[in-house]
C-alpha cells in the first residue's frame, strides 16, 4: 500500500514543530518592537477585496436546489419525530395524572 506524501514520521514531526512554533506565544522580551501599521488606500483595499472575491467558489443552481430539498426533508422528519415524542410524553402524563386523581 502506497503512503501519502508527507506521511513519514519525520515529515509529521516537522509539521508538528512548525505548528507548535506558530501557536506558542512569543516572549515579549524576544519580540522585536512592532513597526507602525501601514495605512492602505481605499483604492488598494477595493482591489484586494475584488481579488479575494474572484477566489470564491459559488455553488451551482443544482447543488443549491438539492441542498434546499435535503434541508426541507430533514425539517419535516424532525417535526414528525418531535410530534411523536410529544404525543408519547403527553399520553404518559395524562395516564399518570389520571391514576393520581383516582381514575
Amino acid at each position: 500500500m502506497a503512503r501519502k506524501p508527507g506521511s513519514t514520521p519525520t515529515a509529521i514531526r516537522n509539521r508538528a514543530a512548525k505548528t507548535a512554533a506558530a501557536i506558542a506565544p512569543a516572549s515579549p522580551l524576544a519580540a522585536p518592537p512592532s513597526a507602525p501599521r501601514k495605512r492602505v488606500s481605499l483604492a488598494q483595499f477595493a482591489r484586494e477585496v475584488r481579488s479575494e472575491a474572484r477566489k470564491i467558489t459559488w455553488t451551482t443552481r443544482k447543488e443549491t436546489w438539492i441542498t434546499s430539498v435535503m434541508v426541507g426533508i430533514m425539517v419535516v422528519l424532525a417535526a414528525i419525530f418531535l410530534s411523536v415524542i410529544d404525543w408519547i410524553f403527553g399520553s404518559g402524563m395524562a395516564l399518570i395524572l389520571k391514576l393520581v386523581n383516582g381514575g
